[in-house]
């Protein structure tokens, strides 16, 4: 059965928050402000919060940035992520993946779904992982962050989540670019 381990000691991550909007200033941003209550709620620490226009030039940067940026564990961005023509966050972060998480827009959908019906099809939510730091990168709502991190995210960044969760392999998620060639192998 999953669940919280209680032996175990919660680890807290450094976690950005990116909001994706051409409207929005920090003082009306309802979803960037859910997130932030939220990890702050659930022991975490806001590393850093930033709102960059619809542009994908400036979404990569941002995000490259925070990846690049060693005291970042995760970088959650809230935004651009439908289908209408300033919707560009998928095509910004996803070419930074090494990795892409699957199996995290397949469960976003289906607690979307669980709550909004067929209108969960318009979302391009998205995840993967680049230079060992997790992102996710969420629709624009406040009511799809809270299901994003209420359902699937303040598990998976806990420690203490068992069977598995994304923390206890977060000293592995470079291992790939410290690993020195084999013994005669060619490139």
């Amino acid at each position: 059965m999953p669940g919280i381990d209680e032996s175990k000691s919660f680890v807290p991550l450094n976690i950005a928050v990116l909001t994706v909007s051409d409207t929005r200033e920090l003082a009306d941003d309802r979803s960037g402000a859910t997130l932030v209550e939220r990890l702050e709620t659930a022991g975490h620490k806001l590393a850093a919060r930033a709102i960059v226009t619809d542009d994908v030039e400036k979404i990569r940067g941002q995000v490259k940035a925070w990846i690049d940026d060693a005291g970042i564990d995760v970088v959650i961005s809230t935004g651009g992520t439908g289908f209408t023509g300033r919707d560009v966050t998928p095509e910004a972060v996803e070419p930074l993946f090494e990795k892409r998480m699957d199996g995290f827009a397949t469960l976003f959908l289906m607690i979307s779904h669980a709550k909004i019906g067929t209108s969960a099809i318009q979302t391009r939510a998205t995840a993967g992982v680049a230079g060992a730091t997790y992102i996710f990168c969420l629709p624009g709502s406040p009511g799809a962050c809270k299901d994003a991190w209420d359902g699937i995210l303040v598990h998976q960044l806990d420690y203490r989540y068992r069977p598995c969760n994304f923390v206890e392999i977060m000293p592995r998620l470079d291992e790939h670019l410290r690993r020195p060639k084999a013994q005669g192998a060619t490139v």
